[in-house]
């Protein structure tokens, strides 16, 4: 079983690669994020700090806000998904904004998308979390 340091440490930095990942895709390869595209962003981009403190002060506590946000980050993940791939869901993408939600600007192996990665991610984050507070829990337990 992994202990909480380790699992603290990998949660942020898959917290941190998303991030990185999110910013290369619009700072480097120009691409305009959507509207659904920044609503992601802003539950992605807080988990770097939030998971980072709570690595730093070695306390799950500080962590707790980070599993509702990717929770709401991957309904919005899935949602932008759904707009991209399901031709009954894409006119509701097309009405995002300046940039159409449906569009895609990458697609690899043919369904791979930035909504894609970005909900792995959460869903990842999500079920680290989930290691972490069951971990932690054993953990309170074996110390008693």
């Amino acid at each position: 079983m992994l202990k909480r340091d380790t699992l603290l440490m990998v949660i942020w930095t898959q917290a941190l690669v998303a991030t990185a990942g999110s910013l290369f895709y619009s700072e480097v390869m120009a691409y305009i994020p959507c509207e659904l595209c920044w609503i992601q962003r802003i539950f992605m981009y807080p988990l770097v700090v939030i998971y980072g403190i709570a690595a730093w002060k070695k306390d799950i506590a500080h962590a707790q806000a980070g599993l509702i946000l990717s929770s709401i980050g991957l309904l919005v993940s899935t949602w932008h998904y759904l707009t991209q791939k399901l031709p009954l869901l894409q006119q509701a993408g097309d009405a995002c904004g300046a940039v159409p939600c449906s569009a895609s600007y990458v697609n690899y192996f043919g369904f791979v998308t930035i909504p894609f990665l970005a909900g792995v991610a959460f869903l990842v984050i999500i079920t680290l979390h989930v290691l972490l507070m069951k971990t932690t829990k054993e953990e309170t337990i074996h110390e008693k």
